[in-house]
């Protein structure tokens, strides 16, 4: 790891390294269609952009006016990993940057997503990176608090033994950039446009220092940048 200048790269899952974003909301526009909150996927893409289903239960039942239950969730997820099954593909260039940056940080690499646990293994092994990952792939929905709030990111800084202020997360949602600011990190904000993503304006103002649009960028960006240049 001699001259990379972060301890370890903490990354989002969803619209950072599998393209599942328009997936989920497909299935999610559906079935809250069905329950009486007519929405398309790109209308529910963006009401639920980086944010847990499970977390939004509350909106949910005010806006079908029927309750959350157990039951409706383990179907949408079931319904959800059908789709992801059959049609998830990686973010562009997403494979090669990670195993890239493994190598250049001797392996100090986590997934930190928002997403239950289940749905982030399923996706690493759709495309190819769950043996990257193995025994570093955290979920909010297993804490207290999910994100915004910074604790997925701090345990996944805390499994690796790095201080969270020398690491980077890689996040392309509002959410995900709270929630890295907010336990120390640096934030390099993806954003290659689409309705699936937050924009460059937004992510800047949520307090990512860096934004790219393409994966195939990262690793150069990652070596080439100083943790403390806006400090």
């Amino acid at each position: 790891m001699s001259g990379f200048p972060f301890g370890a790269v903490l990354f989002d899952c969803d619209g950072v390294l599998v393209d599942s974003e328009p997936l989920t909301s497909r299935v999610l526009a559906e079935m809250l269609t069905e329950r009486g909150w007519p929405l398309t996927a790109r209308q529910a893409g963006e009401v639920f952009l980086g944010k847990s289903v499970a977390a939004q239960a509350d909106l949910i039942e005010a806006r079908t006016g029927k309750p959350f239950t157990p039951a409706w969730l383990d179907e949408f997820r079931a319904r959800r990993n059908i789709a992801l099954e059959r049609d998830l593909t990686a973010i562009p260039g997403a494979p090669a940057a990670v195993r890239a940056i493994h190598a250049a940080t001797d392996g100090r690499i986590a997934c930190a997503s928002g997403a239950d646990l289940l749905k982030v293994e399923l996706q690493l092994r759709r495309i190819g990176l769950h043996e990257v990952f193995s025994g570093r792939m955290f979920s909010g929905q297993d804490l207290p608090q999910t994100k915004p709030h910074p604790g997925v990111y701090l345990a996944a800084a805390a499994s690796l033994g790095v201080d969270p202020t020398r690491c980077a997360v890689i996040e392309d949602t509002v959410t995900g950039t709270t929630a890295g600011v907010a336990a120390g990190a640096t934030v390099f904000g993806f954003s290659p446009g689409g309705p699936f993503h937050s924009s460059p304006e937004a992510l800047r103002a949520a307090g990512a220092q860096v934004i790219f649009e393409s994966m195939q960028l990262l690793p150069a960006l990652l070596a080439g940048h100083s943790p403390h240049a806006f400090a």
